[in-house]
This record gives C-alpha cells, structure tokens and sequence, in this order.
C-alpha cells in the first residue's frame, strides 16, 4: 500500500451513494478520485444482505448515472407481474463490481482500497496487513457513512435470547436445513416484510408464521413507482399526492386521502400506521402478508425465553418448536444533520423526498458545476431520513423547493432532464398521453396550495 498519495477526492465508502457521487463528479469534471471502504468489494451493504432481498424499487431507477442497471425487462411471474423488474443481492453486488473495474478504474483517475478502515486527519489502514496510508486531498473528504444505519446480518438482536432459542438472522433463513413448525419474524420493516414473503412463497402456511412487529407501517404502492412504458402512472401518483396535500385538513386525513387512491397501502386496515419509511410494496404482496393473522403489537421485543416471549407491553406464551428470524435492526441513522457542502468536506445526506441514488448523483453533480458552498446548500438543504408520518411531509416539502431551485440552475437542470436516474426524466416521450397531460394540469394548479397546506400541518403538528 502506497503510504502517501494525492487525489483531488477522498470518498469514504463504495456503496450506493459513493458510486453514484463519484460517477458523476467523473463524468462532470477532471478530477481525481481515492475510494476508501471496509467491505471486500464495492456495494456497500448489499454485501451483507440477506440472500433473497431485491430493491423494492425498479432497476432502471437504482446504481450510477452512466451504467444502467438491468434489462429493462418487465416481470411477468410472481408478485411483481406486470411491473419492471427488481435487482437481487448477487446482481447488485456484480453491477457495483463491473462499474467499478470496467468504468472507474479505468479512467485512471480512480484509485480504489478495499479491506481498508478509514480513521482520521485522511488517514486509512488495511485490515489485512495494517499498513497506513496518509492523503493529501487537495479538494474534499466525502463521507457517505454519516448516516450509515445497522442491519440484522451484522448487528446483534437488540434483545436478550435465552440459551436454547433458536434466533437466526434473514440470510440463516435461507440456509435452513430442517423443517420447522412455527416462524417469529421480529420486526415491522422492509426485511420482515421480505422474510414473511419469502416463507409464504415457498409454502410455509400462514398459520405457522407470527410477525411480532412494534409499529405498523406505511407502503408506497409499487404501481405509481414504475419507469418507461408505466411512466404516466408514476406522474398520476405524483399528482394524486399534490392534490391530496393541497386538500388534507390534518396529517391523518392526508394519508386517508392517499389510502383511498391507491397510493399508500397498510397491512392491517384496523391499525393505524404510525412509521413511514417509504419502502415499497406491490398489492399481490400486500395480499400475501394479510393472510398472517398472528400479530403482535406490544412494543418492542426484550427478552426471549424458551416459554415465552417478553415485550414491553406484556408477555406470549410460545414454545421451543419456534424459530425467531431477527429482523429489527435500527436502520438508518439520524445524527444531527450538518451542512452537506463544507470546506473540504461533502457530508452525504437526503434533501428531497424519495430515490436515493437520484439523490446521490444529483450531489455529484451540483459538486462538480457550482462555484461556492454556500450556493451549494442553498439548492439543497439536508433534511433526516422519514420514519415517522411527518417526515413524509417534511420531505415531500424539501422536494418541491429543491426541485424550484434546480430547474433555475442551467447544467443542473440540463442533467437533470437527461438522467436516467430521474424518474420522470422520460416524461417526454409520453407528454400527449392524457393522464399525463391530466396529471401536469393538476401538479401546476395545485402545486402552491400544496406547499402552503404542508407547512401548515406541519405546524399544527409542532405547535398543538
């Protein structure tokens, strides 16, 4: 290992969003670039994920500007028919090899360690042989792992586990070697709702299946989530939420609004969700999990015993026959937010509502073609990752001012009409379609209403 180097950027991290920066800071300007991550290979945590996760959002929106992801296929079996298709763990992990090895690295502009911690003052060791390396950044340190969250495959359960239970993680799921009569997935998020499906696609009865899950969840509807030829549907969702933002009289009524269109879907009609995440689901997945009629809602997990499970809200009765797939890792961090743009320092974080490596490419972009850091955070304000119902909102909000602030910025606006990363950036090609042309009239008319009302249930909600 070279004990000192040069570059113009220090990326600390290869995942999703240090490729999706890094690409287009490549494409958009002569700069050199050193990426810095601990895995073995470049992906980020799709490294580490569970066997049968796919994005829950099309390719064609997901990975690095210049290298689509995918063929473009749209599915026509299981509970994604109809729709385009959605990337796997091993074609995740292959796509962020060849953009690395075929696209970066031989630009000779990049350098590339992996197996490598990052520690400080631009300083890095392996972690195999520990030699160190010291860099000079003649530009920025970018940190993609501000907010970098935990996941079950590599996080302990956050609950104590009896000697003699039987608690696995998503991916040991996938490697059982003996039948077993009853499942517990702990956890309310996307990798349960995987686990769940995974079990029932595979002829686990329903009955055998309890979903212990602390919250109840909302779910964006995969059918307003779709490029290309479904495009204009993407746009009509777009306008249903304007619409139903501009009208709402609370945040509850808000959400009752996108219910009844079709745009947000909950599990249990009974139960009113109180997280918001903006994973994505199809309707035949939602049919799927409804038939899990053993849930619990007691809070969180504490203890598992070998008789029982323990709550916060009380006690279960279980037995040893029962398997616990531990799905409840924390997720994504939220730190205190900070500047994104700073001297010498590009801090990784959301500022608009929804596709994360849309997002990330867009913060390349305004790095590599704004002058100052000031007008940098201008277009784009950090905001925290949603969990809560009022996150929609603040995010959806952020979005629109950024959105405003692009489009009067000449390059970043002409990127943005061309990449595919964009999810309407194929709008064009569908403008006479009458949903579409229906759904714009809607956005324009209703679109500063919208903005208003927000900011008035949000509010409401801080000062009751």
């Amino acid at each position: 290992m070279h004990e000192e180097l040069e570059t113009d950027y220090l990326v600390i991290g290869a995942g999703a969003a240090g490729m999706a920066f890094t690409d287009v800071l490549l494409a958009h300007s002569d700069a050199t670039v050193t990426l810095v991550d601990r895995r073995h290979a470049p992906g980020g945590q799709w490294l580490d994920a569970y066997p049968y996760v796919r994005l829950h959002q099309p390719s064609a929106f997901y990975g690095v500007e210049s290298v689509p992801l995918g063929q473009d296929a749209i599915d026509t079996i299981g509970t994604n028919s109809g729709f385009y298709e959605l990337a796997g763990a091993d074609e995740l992990r292959a796509y962020y090899e060849r953009v690395m090895h075929r696209h970066f690295l031989t630009t000779g502009r990049v350098l590339y360690f992996p197996s490598c911690d990052y520690v400080d003052e631009h300083r890095f060791v392996s972690r195999l042989t520990g030699a160190s390396c010291h860099v000079r950044v003649r530009r920025k340190l970018v940190d993609t792992t501000y907010l970098e969250g935990e996941v079950p495959a590599t996080t302990p359960p956050p609950f104590a586990v009896a000697d003699g239970v039987h608690c696995i993680t998503p991916s040991e799921l996938a490697r059982l070697e003996q039948p077993r009569s009853h499942f517990a997935i702990i956890g309310g998020g996307k990798t349960a709702l995987d686990a769940c499906i995974w079990l029932l696609e595979r002829g686990v009865p329903a009955t055998a299946i309890r979903w212990v899950r602390p919250r109840d969840a909302w779910w964006m509807n995969r059918k307003f989530q779709q490029p290309h030829t479904l495009l204009p549907d993407l746009l009509r969702g777009t306008a249903i939420q304007i619409e139903a933002m501009a009208q709402a009289g609370s945040v509850d009524e808000l959400f009752a609004r996108l219910e009844s269109e079709g745009v947000v879907l909950r599990i249990d009609a009974r139960v009113a969700p109180t997280m918001f995440r903006g994973a994505i689901m199809s309707e035949p997945e939602l049919r799927l999990l409804r038939q899990i009629e053993d849930v619990v809602r007691m809070g969180h997990v504490r203890r598992i015993e070998r008789d029982e499970l323990v709550l916060d809200q009380g006690r279960v009765p279980t037995d040893e026959q029962t398997i616990y797939v531990h799905c409840a890792a924390r997720g994504l961090a939220h730190p205190p937010l900070r500047p994104i743009f700073e001297p010498g320092r590009v801090t990784i974080q959301p500022f608009v509502w929804g596709f994360t490596c849309y997002q990330f490419a867009m913060l390349g972009m305004i790095e590599a073609t704004v002058e100052s850091d000031e007008q940098k955070n201008s277009l784009c304000p950090p905001i925290a990752y949603w969990d809560e119902n009022e996150d929609y909102l603040t995010a959806f909000l952020a979005m629109m001012a950024s959105t405003s602030a692009i489009a009067a910025h000449p390059k970043l606006a002409s990127w943005n009409k061309a990449s595919r990363l964009n999810p309407v950036s194929g709008l064009a090609s569908h403008r006479d379609d009458p949903r579409v042309v229906a759904s714009r009239e809607r956005i324009k008319s209703l679109g500063l209403t919208a903005a208003m009302n927000l900011q008035k249930l949000l509010s409401e909600r801080s000062h009751p």
